[in-house]
């Protein structure tokens, strides 16, 4: 794909999977995720939900990078995988939520979620920001 193409669909709603390295010799950890992308920006997504602490949270602060694959699971097939460097770590904001939400639901529902998720006290949500740095792509249609 080129440059342009393969921004564009990582723009796309697609769920991802991330990857992050083990910890003392364990193969990485692989989970789908919600993300946000807009084109020649920066990645964001999101873990922790429901009060859960998922060892992802540190394994992403120790390895200081991630790789995302996103897909096209129907013919003609496709698929971008970018690997990225972390460049923040947070507590989302409301609107942080909803913008990468909203992509997976319906609004209110999105809503909804990004109310559930900062009003309780005992969250544990993280939001992480990543840097694109390396890039893999590939669109049987065009290739």
């Amino acid at each position: 794909m080129s440059k342009q193409a393969r921004e564009e669909f990582l723009a796309g709603p697609h769920v991802g999977v991330v990857s992050v390295s083990g910890a003392d010799g364990q193969p990485p950890t692989s989970v789908p995720t919600f993300y946000a992308y807009e084109p020649g920006g920066l990645i964001t997504m999101f873990t922790g939900t429901q009060r859960r602490s998922p060892k992802r949270i540190e394994r992403i602060k120790a390895a200081g990078a991630v790789t995302l694959v996103v897909q096209r699971d129907e013919p003609p097939f496709a698929y971008v995988t970018v690997q990225a460097e972390l460049v923040e770590i947070g507590t989302p904001t409301a609107e942080q939520l909803v913008t990468i939400a909203r992509r997976y639901m319906p609004e209110e529902h999105a809503v909804g979620f990004a109310q559930s998720e900062l009003g309780d006290p005992g969250s544990l949500i993280t939001l992480f920001t990543f840097r694109p740095t390396r890039w893999f792509s590939s669109d049987t249609s065009t290739d």
